[in-house]
C-alpha cells in the first residue's frame, strides 16, 4: 500500500475513486483533492459532472469555502483498477452502484462506504467482506446545484473494519478522511455506530415529515414521547442482534433506552445545540420530498431493520407507520407538514388518510 507523509500523517497516496458525487462524495472528494489526494469522481448526473470538470468543485458554507480541481466522469467512462473506492451513493442505488464499480476494484483493493444506512452488508455480498470497509459520517452537506456542495456542519466520522480488527489500511484511511474531519476516528464496533445512525436517522425522518427545521422539531417536548419510542423501536432490534449502539454529536442510545427522562432531556438538547448553528437546517430526505420530489433513500435504509426485527419476532409498529406516510409523500399523495406528524403521533389515524391532507 502506497502512504505519504511522516508516521503520524499517511495519506492515501494512489488514486481514489470516489463513486458518487453528491452530498457526502464532493464534500470528501473537495477536501482530500485539496489535500494532495489523486481523485476521480464518478457520477451519473451529466451537468453535475461537467460542471465540476470544466469549473472545478465548489465547497460553500459556513466550514469552509474553496474551489478545487478534480477529475469527473460519468460511470460509463471509467478506466483502470483501484485499490481504493468510496462508495457514496443513497442507499436505494447501492446494490446496482457496486456492481458497476466491481470491476474497477483491484483483487486487493476496498470499498470504504461512505453512506447512511447499513449498506455494507450489501457491497460485501458482491465485493467480499474482506475488501469492504465500514464508516459512519454524520457532517451535513447537500449538493446545491451542479458542481456546487453546501458543507453545513462538521459531524462525527469514524471507520472500521467489519470484523472489528483493524489494520494499517484503516489506518491510512483515517488519516485521509482527516482532511475532511481532523477527529475522524477508528472503531473496532462500526456495526454499532451505524445502528446508532440508523436510531439518530429515524428522529431526521421524522422532522423531515413535520417540515420544520432539525434543531426545532428535536426541540419540541411536545413529540419527545413518540420520538424516544421510535428510537426504542431500533435500538431493541439492534440488541437483538446483539449489536451495542453507539452514539455521537449528542445522540445517546443508552439514554434513550433507559428510563432517565433527566438524560433524555440533555440527549436531546445537544442534538439541538448540534444541529441549530449548522448551514444545513433540514435533512437530505425532507429536500428530497419536499424540493426535488424523488423517491428518498428511507425504505431502503430500514429494509435490513425489518428483516432483523421480523427474525426475531419484534413489531417496529412507529417506524413502518413512519415509512408509509412518507411512502405517500413520495408518490404525492401528501405533503409535509404538522398533519403528517398528527398522522404519526395517533394510531386511530391510519396512514393512508394522508391523502385527504394534499
Amino acid at each position: 500500500m502506497s502512504i505519504g507523509g511522516t508516521a503520524g500523517h499517511r495519506m492515501i497516496r494512489e488514486p481514489i475513486l470516489i463513486w458518487g458525487a453528491g452530498a457526502i462524495g464532493g464534500t470528501v472528494g473537495a477536501a482530500l483533492a485539496r489535500a494532495g489526494c489523486d481523485i476521480t469522481l464518478v457520477d451519473v448526473d451529466p451537468e453535475h459532472v461537467s460542471a465540476m470538470a470544466r469549473n472545478d468543485l465548489k465547497v460553500t458554507g459556513p466550514v469552509m469555502s474553496f474551489a478545487v480541481p478534480v477529475s469527473a466522469t460519468l460511470p460509463d467512462q471509467v478506466a483502470g483498477t483501484y485499490r481504493w473506492i468510496f462508495l457514496s451513493v443513497k442507499a436505494h442505488h447501492t446494490e446496482a452502484a457496486t456492481a458497476a464499480l466491481l470491476p474497477h476494484l483491484a483483487v486487493d483493493g476496498a470499498v470504504v462506504s461512505l453512506q447512511n444506512g447499513l449498506c455494507e452488508a450489501t457491497i460485501a455480498n458482491r465485493a467480499g467482506s474482506g475488501r469492504t470497509i465500514g464508516a459512519l459520517v454524520n457532517f451535513g452537506a447537500d449538493r446545491v446545484a451542479p458542481g456546487e456542495i453546501l458543507f453545513g456542519n462538521r459531524g462525527t466520522v469514524a471507520v472500521g473494519e467489519l470484523d472489528g480488527r483493524n489494520g494499517q489500511r484503516v489506518e491510512v484511511l483515517r488519516a485521509s478522511l482527516a482532511a475532511l474531519e481532523p477527529r475522524t476516528r477508528v472503531t473496532d464496533n462500526i456495526r454499532g455506530h451505524l445502528w446508532g445512525k440508523i436510531g439518530y436517522g429515524i428522529l431526521l425522518k421524522a422532522s423531515a415529515l413535520s417540515g420544520r427545521t432539525i434543531a426545532d422539531f428535536l426541540d419540541d417536548r411536545g413529540l419527545r414521547p413518540l420520538l424516544v419510542t421510535m428510537v426504542r423501536e431500533i435500538l431493541r432490534i439492534a440488541e437483538a442482534e446483539g449489536v451495542h449502539s453507539v452514539g455521537f454529536d449528542g445522540f445517546d442510545p443508552s439514554s434513550m433506552a433507559g428510563d432517565d427522562e433527566t438524560a433524555i432531556d440533555r440527549s436531546f438538547a445537544q442534538m439541538v445545540a448540534f444541529n441549530a448553528t449548522s448551514g444545513k437546517s433540514r435533512t437530505g430526505i425532507w429536500r428530497d420530498l419536499a424540493i426535488l420530489h424523488r423517491q428518498t433513500e428511507s425504505a431502503a435504509q430500514l429494509a435490513p431493520v425489518q428483516v432483523a426485527a421480523a427474525g426475531h419476532g419484534l413489531a417496529m409498529p412507529l417506524v413502518g407507520r413512519l415509512l408509509a406516510l412518507i411512502a405517500e409523500v413520495e408518490q404525492g399523495e401528501a405533503v409535509p407538514g404538522p398533519d403528517l406528524i398528527r398522522c404519526l403521533s395517533r394510531p386511530e389515524h391510519s396512514p393512508n388518510r394522508s391523502a385527504a391532507l394534499r
